[in-house]
């Protein structure tokens, strides 16, 4: 499923992919045991938490070496030993008082969702993601068809021979599973590439804006209660964001960042109708 990188400035942007895929234990290997059939060791059950008491009881219920008069198990525990002696505090030099705050607020997710680059690797990354979810569902019905067919020649091989075939395929699967993980790596680091070049670019650009205003404080706006619109550089950041950073660099698909040698990846660029991710030239060569 695409997933929206708009909001990756906001907060140090780490995309992740997740791709459920089925795991060899998943498949029943006919001639094999499944692991369900060993009873599994008896669990103590988990306390029921109601779902309106808040994380921070929950964690206050929950046993701690430094909570309360007993231990997890309800036994007494021993009093902590006296504190040591507090530290004497040096004296700290008098300093200049700062300047009078000049204060600024700014939308962080909306000026990613209006940045042309952003709006790019967006669109290139889901299609690349989406690709890999299809190749993984075409995988895995191909798993079952295969374990069907065996399941039916079963009574028609010998020993050797059904062994011979499930560790075929369990073998695929594990192939399989290792390049869908590799794959959905070189995605996730294409895309982190991408809203990395934006957010540093996005730094700048709010640096440079404040200081046009004079500011010294900007603030995020999702912070802030109330403010007037004269305070919000967000639409100038936008325009001016847009303007230094049209586009930004990224992989092509299915090459890893280590990879990539220099000016060889595609630049993400805007374009009628949308953004597309413009391939870099093929090399020129003699003919054969």
């Amino acid at each position: 499923m695409r997933r929206s990188i708009y909001f990756a400035a906001a907060c140090a942007v780490l995309l992740s992919f997740g791709m459920s895929t089925a795991s060899a234990e998943d498949f029943f290997i006919p001639g094999q045991q499944r692991q369900a059939a060993s009873a599994p060791a008896p669990q103590a059950a988990p306390r029921p938490t109601p779902a309106s008491v808040p994380r921070a009881a929950q964690m206050a219920a929950e046993p701690s070496f430094a909570a309360g008069p007993g231990d997890a198990d309800g036994g007494p525990t021993a009093p902590l030993p006296p504190l040591p002696p507090m530290p004497e505090l040096p004296p700290v030099a008098k300093a200049n008082p700062p300047p009078v705050a000049s204060v600024g607020v700014i939308g962080v997710p909306e000026v990613m969702r209006a940045s042309i680059a952003a709006q790019a690797v967006d669109k290139a990354i889901g299609s690349r993601r989406e690709k890999l979810n299809e190749d993984a569902q075409k995988e895995q019905a191909a798993w079952r068809e295969l374990q069907q067919t065996l399941a039916a020649q079963a009574s028609t091989m010998s020993p050797e021979q059904k062994r011979a075939k499930e560790h075929e395929l369990q073998d695929r699967i594990a192939n399989a599973q290792k390049q869908f993980r590799d794959r959905a790596r070189i995605i996730q680091e294409a895309a982190q590439y991408g809203v990395s070049q934006i957010e540093r670019a996005l730094v700048a650009v709010i640096r440079q804006v404040a200081d046009s205003h004079s500011m010294n404080l900007v603030l995020h706006r999702s912070q802030v209660a109330l403010n007037v619109s004269n305070f919000d550089i967000t639409d100038e950041v936008v325009t001016q964001l847009n303007k230094v950073l049209p586009s930004v660099v990224i992989p092509p698909d299915g090459m890893a960042l280590s990879d990539m040698p220099p000016q060889s990846a595609p630049v993400v660029t805007p374009a009628s109708g949308g953004p597309r991710v413009s391939a870099p030239a093929p090399a020129t060569g003699p003919r054969p």
